[in-house]
C-alpha cells in the first residue's frame, strides 16, 4: 500500500489505484499519512476534520469515517485503534511526503559535503514525487503550506547543485524568484546562473532589481552574501567548481575531524604520492571552495587566476588575485604544490596577508614552510579502511568479488596506500586475489593499469613514485637509495654511518614524504623502498654496521641493562636478519661470526626457527671446524650433529647459547661418562653468569639424582643471588622455576612461577613464557582445574607461535588429564596421541615424551586396555 499527498490525496494497492471516497475520508487518510507510524490523537483528528463545528457525537462520527476509510482501503489492519487515537500502520517510505523529505535531506547533505552530482540526482528524484500542489483536494492549508515550503527549499538546493555543476536553468530560477521575490538566496542563484551563461549585464541588472525590491518591501539593503555575488559578477568571476568524484569516499574520518577542528588559515596535507591527499582535501573542503590543480602548472599565480575564471590584466597576477579575494570569505585549495613549492609558499603568504577572510588548504609532499602553516599528515589507511577500499573498488570491475584472506595480505603489502590499493583492486577483473598477492614482489609491473582519465602520474604505481623521485636533489636521491637498503627502518646513527649523509639531507626526505620519522627511527613505505632500492644498494656497509651492533650488544644481554639492549635489537630485528642473509651469500666468514653474536638474542626471543633456512645455507658453504661458532651453527641448522663437536670443544666459552644447546640436546651429563674439555672449562669459569648457570644446573641435577631437597634449594638461592646481582632476568627466571619445583607449598610454587613469568615478560622471551605458563598449569591442576585449563590453552597458543613442540606436547598432556577427569577419556587419548606425534629429536623432547607416555599408559590402564 502506498499513499500520496504531494498532489491530490490518493492511495494505491498492488492491484491499482483505490477509490478512497469523499472529502472527509481523503482528509482523514491525509492526516494519518502526514504522521504515518505515529498515533494521531482523537481530538486533533476531530479538529482537522470538522473545524469549529464538530457534530454532537464527534467520537462516533470519527469512528464512522474510520470505518468507511478501512472499507475503502480493503484492509482494516492498516488503520489501528489505540486509546489515544488512530495510527496508519505503514512504513514511512510508503508515503510520498516522507520519501520526499528523506531524499531531499540526503541531497542537501551531499551538497554540504561537496558532491553536487549526487545532490542533483537525489533532489531531482525527490521533486519528481510531486504531482501538483500538496494536498490539492483537501482543506488542510497549514499542512499544505509546510509541505510547499519544503518543496521550495528542495528546489533552491537543486538550483545550487546545478550552479555548482555549471548547468543551472535560468528560466527555472527566474520562476522561483517570481514566486519568492524576497528570497536573497534565490536572487543570488539567478545572478550566478546568468553569469555562467555569459549574460553578465543581465546578472548585474538582477542585482539592481533585488536591491529595489528589498528597499521597497523591507526597507533594507542587500545582504553581504548577495553583495559578494554582485562583486564576483563585476569582476567576471566564474570560479572552477570542485571536481566531481566518480567513486565513494572511504575512511579518513579521523583526518576529516582533525581538519574540521583546525583554526589555522593555512593547512597543508602532507604525505607520499598516492596517499589520497587530493581526495581528502576535496572531501574536507565542502561547497564553494576554489580548486587549483597545480600538477600540470608552471606558474602558481596564473593557475589560480584560471581557476577563479579571471583574465590577466595589466596588474601583476598576485595583485589581481588580491583584488578578487580581498573581500571574500573563501577556501582556496592549492593541490599538488610539491614541484612548485617555493612559488606556492610565496603566493599563499601574499594572499593570506592581504585577504583577511581567505583560508588555504594545500596538498603537497612537503610543507610550504611559511609562518602560520599547520601540517596535517595523511598517513596510509589502517587495515580495516584498506580492505574496505579494496572491496569497494574491486566490486566496480567485478560485482561478484568476495573478500578473502588474500585481500588483507595485499593491502598490508601495499602499505595501506590508497592509489596502490585501487590499482590492485582493478586487477580483480582478470586475476584472483591470490594471484595478485603472489605478484606483488614485482608490484611496479603488476600495477600498471589505472584510470586513463587520471593525470599520467596517477595512472601507474611507478609513475606516482617517479614523480617524487624526480623532485629530489642528487644528494637526496643518493640517501633515499641507500636508506632503501634497510628492511626495518633505521636510526639516525645507522643512516649516518652506513649512508654517509648528515641529518639535513635526511630531514629533507622526511619533509618530502619519502621517509617517515617516528620514535627515533626513519622508515620508508615498502612501495617507495622497493622503487628506491633499484637505484643503489649498500648491503656490505649495512651488514658491517649491524654486525658491529650485534657484537656490542651480546654481552649487554646478560647484564643489568639487558632490557634496553633486547629492545634495541628487537627494533633492528629485520635489519639483523637481512644482514645475516646477505653475509651468508656474500661473506660467509662474517656470517659465521654474526650468527654466533646473535645466538643468545635469537634464543631468548624465540627466533631460532626464523633463522633456520639461512643457517642451513651457511652450513653448506663453510668448512667444518671445532669451534664455538661452528657448534652454534650446528645447533641451529643440524642439531643432531652438534654433540660430536661439543665433545671436542675446549673453550673458552663466550656464547652462552653453546651451553643451552648442550643442555637442550644432550641432557644432564652421565656421571659415568668420560669428562670432556668443555665440562672442565665450564666448571672452572670465573664468568659470574656461567657460575650462576652452573649453580642452577647443579641444584636441578643434584636433586634429581640424590633427592636432597634442602641442598638443592640452597644451591638454587645462591644461583638466584648471582643472577640478581648481575641484573640478569633470564637466569633468575630459570632458578625461580626450579625453586617452584622444589618447594612443597603449592601457593609458594604459584607465586614463584608468577614471578618467573613477570621477569621473562620484561625480556619478551617467547619460549620461556610458553614453558612457564605450561608449568603453571601443572601446578594449578589440583588447586583450580578451570584456571589450569586456561593456562594450558594459553601455553599451547604461545608454544605454537614459538615453535616449541615439546611444550605443546606437555600442554596437551595437561589438557588430556583434565578431559580424563571430566569423563571424556576418548578426548584425553586423542590429545595424548597428538602430543606423541609432535615430539622429535633432543633431550627435552625425550623428557617430554616420557611424561606423555606415562599419562597415556595410566589412561589406558584405567580403561582396561
Amino acid at each position: 500500500m502506498q499513499v500520496g499527498i504531494l498532489g491530490p490525496v490518493e492511495a494505491h494497492s498492488p492491484d491499482g489505484r483505490i477509490a478512497v471516497g469523499g472529502p472527509r475520508p481523503r482528509t482523514l487518510l491525509a492526516l494519518l499519512a502526514i504522521r504515518v507510524g505515529e498515533i494521531v490523537p482523537l481530538d486533533r483528528l476531530v479538529d482537522e476534520l470538522y473545524g469549529s463545528t464538530p457534530p454532537a457525537d464527534a467520537a462516533n462520527a470519527l469512528q464512522g469515517q474510520v470505518s468507511r476509510l478501512r472499507r475503502a482501503l480493503g484492509d482494516a489492519s492498516l488503520i489501528e485503534f489505540h486509546p489515544a487515537g488512530y495510527r496508519l500502520a505503514l512504513p514511512e517510505r510508503e508515503v510520498d511526503a516522507h520519501r520526499f523529505a528523506a531524499l531531499a535531506a540526503d541531497g542537501r547533505r551531499a551538497l554540504e559535503q561537496g558532491d553536487p552530482q549526487a545532490a542533483e540526482s537525489l533532489l531531482s528524484e525527490a521533486l519528481r514525487l510531486w504531482r501538483g500542489p500538496a494536498l490539492a483536494d483537501v482543506a488542510l492549508d497549514g499542512h499544505a503550506t509546510r509541505l510547499e515550503q519544503q518543496r521550495s527549499a528542495a528546489l533552491g538546493s537543486l538550483v545550487a547543485a546545478r550552479i555548482r555543476l555549471g548547468k543551472a536553468d535560468v528560466a527555472q530560477v527566474q520562476d522561483l524568484v517570481r514566486q519568492n521575490p524576497l528570497d536573497e538566496r534565490l536572487r543570488g542563484y539567478l545572478m550566478q546562473a546568468l553569469n555562467q551563461q555569459g549574460r553578465q549585464a543581465e546578472a548585474l541588472q538582477a542585482f539592481e532589481d533585488a536591491r529595489a525590491v528589498l528597499a521597497d518591501e523591507l526597507g533594507t539593503d542587500p545582504s553581504p552574501e548577495l553583495r559578494a555575488v554582485h562583486l564576483q559578477v563585476l569582476r567576471g568571476q566564474t570560479h572552477r567548481e570542485l571536481p566531481a568524484q566518480l567513486t565513494t569516499f572511504v575512511g579518513r574520518q579521523e583526518e576529516l575531524r582533525r581538519i574540521a577542528a583546525l583554526t589555522s588559515r593555512l593547512v597543508t596535507l602532507t604525505g607520499p604520492g598516492g596517499a589520497g591527499k587530493t581526495r581528502l582535501a576535496l572531501q574536507a573542503a565542502g561547497p564553494g571552495a576554489i580548486f587549483v590543480d597545480l600538477a600540470p602548472a608552471k606558474d602558481v599565480a596564473a593557475a589560480t587566476l584560471q581557476a577563479l575564471g579571471l583574465k590577466e590584466t595589466v596588474l601583476e597576477p598576485e595583485d589581481r588575485l588580491t583584488l578578487a579575494l580581498r573581500e571574500r570569505s573563501a577556501l582556496l585549495i592549492l593541490d599538488n604544490c610539491e614541484h612548485l613549492v617555493v612559488q606556492a609558499a610565496r603566493l599563499a603568504g601574499h594572499l593570506l596577508s592581504t585577504c583577511p577572510s581567505l583560508r588555504i588548504l594545500a596538498t603537497s609532499r612537503e610543507a610550504l614552510g611559511i609562518t602560520g602553516e599547520t601540517l596535517c599528515p595523511v598517513p596510509p589507511l589502517d587495515p580495516e579502511q584498506s580492505v574496505a577500499l579494496f572491496a569497494d573498488r574491486a566490486r566496480l570491475v567485478n560485482p561478484a568479488f568476495v573478500l578473502d584472506r588474500h585481500t588483507t595480505d595485499i593491502c598490508r603489502e601495499l602499505d595501506g596506500l590508497p592509489l596502490a590499493i585501487e590499482l590492485a583492486a582493478a586487477r580483480t577483473r582478470t586475476l584472483t586475489t591470490e594471484e595478485i598477492a603472489d605478484r606483488l614482489n614485482d608490484r611496479f609491473r603488476l600495477l600498471t593499469k589505472g584510470n586513463r582519465a587520471a593525470a599520467p602520474r596517477h595512472q601507474t604505481l611507478r609513475a606516482v613514485v617517479e614523480w617524487s623521485w624526480d623532485l629530489l636533489s642528487v644528494q637526496e636521491r643518493d640517501l633515499a637509495a641507500c636508506l632503501a637498503t634497510f628492511s626495518g627502518g633505521a636510526t639516525l646513527e645507522a643512516v649516518e654511518v652506513v649512508c654517509g649523509h648528515d641529518v639535513e639531507v635526511l630531514d629533507a626526505l622526511v619533509d618530502k614524504s619519502l621517509v617517515e620519522a617516528s620514535d627515533g627511527r626513519y622508515r620508508m613505505l615498502e612501495t617507495i623502498r622497493e622503487f628506491c632500492s633499484q637505484h643503489k644498494r649498500v648491503d656490505a656497509a649495512h651488514a658491517a654496521y649491524f654486525h658491529d651492533l650485534a657484537r656490542r650488544a651480546d654481552p649487554e644481554l646478560r647484564q643489568r641493562d639487558q632490557v634496553r639492549w633486547f629492545a634495541r635489537l628487537t627494533a633492528e630485528h629485520a635489519n639483523l636478519m637481512q644482514a645475516v642473509a646477505w653475509a651468508a651469500e656474500h661473506e660467509p666468514e662474517r656470517a659465521l661470526r654474526l650468527v654466533s653474536d646473535l645466538s643468545w638474542y635469537w634464543y631468548v626471543k624465540g627466533s631460532r626457527n626464523e633463522v633456520l633456512g639461512t643457517a642451513e645455507k651457511l652450513l653448506s658453504v663453510v668448512e667444518e671446524e671445532t669451534t664455538e661458532r661452528y657448534a652454534i651453527l650446528l645447533a641451529l641448522a643440524a642439531p643432531e650433529r652438534v654433540q660430536a663437536v661439543l665433545t671436542r670443544l675446549e673453550g673458552p666459552i663466550t656464547q652462552p647459547f653453546v651451553l643451552i644447546a648442550w643442555a637442550m640436546l644432550t641432557g644432564p651429563p652421565d656421571p659415568g661418562a668420560p669428562r670432556t674439555p668443555l665440562q672442565d672449562e665450564v666448571e672452572h669459569s670465573d664468568d659470574p653468569w656461567i657460575q650462576g648457570l652452573i649453580g642452577f644446573s647443579n641444584s636441578y641435577t643434584g636433586w634429581a639424582a640424590r633427592g636432597n631437597r634442602e641442598l638443592a634449594i640452597e644451591q638454587s638461592r645462591e644461583a638466584l643471588r648471582r643472577f640478581q646481582d648481575l641484573g640478569e632476568r633470564w637466569g633468575a627466571a630459570q632458578v625461580l622455576d626450579v625453586l617452584a619445583n622444589l618447594t612443597q607449598d603449592p601457593v609458594e610454587a604459584l607465586a614463584l612461577t608468577d614471578e618467573a613469568l613477570r621477569v621473562v615478560a620484561e625480556l619478551g622471551a617467547k619460549e620461556e613464557l610458553a614453558e612457564f605458563r605450561q608449568r603453571r598449569g601443572d601446578r594449578l591442576l589440583d588447586l583450580d582445574e578451570a584456571a589450569a585449563e586456561r593456562d594450558y590453552l594459553q601455553a599451547l597458543e604461545q608454544a605454537t607461535q614459538a615453535g616449541l613442540a615439546a611444550t605443546r606436547a606437555l600442554a596437551n598432556a595437561g589438557l588430556a588429564r583434565i578431559a580424563w577427569r571430566r569423563g571424556d577419556p576418548a578426548r584425553a587419548e586423542e590429545l595424548l596421541r597428538d602430543a606423541q606425534r609432535e615430539l622429535g629429536f633432543g633431550w627435552m623432547h625425550t623428557a617430554a615424551k616420557q611424561q606423555v607416555d606415562e599419562v597415556l599408559e595410566e589412561l589406558l590402564r584405567s580403561r582396561g586396555a
